[in-house]
């Protein structure tokens, strides 16, 4: 798939299906972190993202990975075949959700508290 590639949705062009679609790509949990560390620190490889994608596993970033890639947002490339070593980036439509994942920063600071550490008082 390639930037210029729509992504096809499943809904018939009602007022909302725009916002509902694109919802639906990003509002899973662990894609708009991986679009913001990409963002944030470039193209990365997979134990690097994975470290920077803190308390993620290895198969659900790897399932995340593939959807993203799928959808012309991430790009796989192999970087060396000895060792074998993959980097991860954004496409250019990718790059396109920076002002989504900033909106969506922005908006936590303002209405959101983080939860108490568990085992300290309330």
């Amino acid at each position: 798939m390639s930037d210029d590639d729509p992504i096809e949705i499943w809904c018939a062009g009602e007022e909302w299906c725009a916002v509902t679609a694109t919802a639906s790509l990003i509002g899973k949990k662990w894609h708009p972190v991986i679009v913001d560390r990409l963002l944030a620190e470039g193209p990365l490889g997979f134990n690097a993202l994975k470290d920077a994608v803190d308390g993620v596993s290895s198969k659900v970033l790897s399932d995340s990975l593939e959807d993203l890639e799928e959808r012309g947002i991430v790009t796989r490339s192999v970087v060396s075949e000895k060792p074998f070593r993959v980097e991860y980036a954004l496409t250019e439509r990718g790059e396109e959700l920076a002002p989504v994942i900033e909106a969506m920063r922005e908006w936590g600071r303002d209405h959101l508290v983080p939860a108490p550490d568990e085992g300290s008082p309330a």
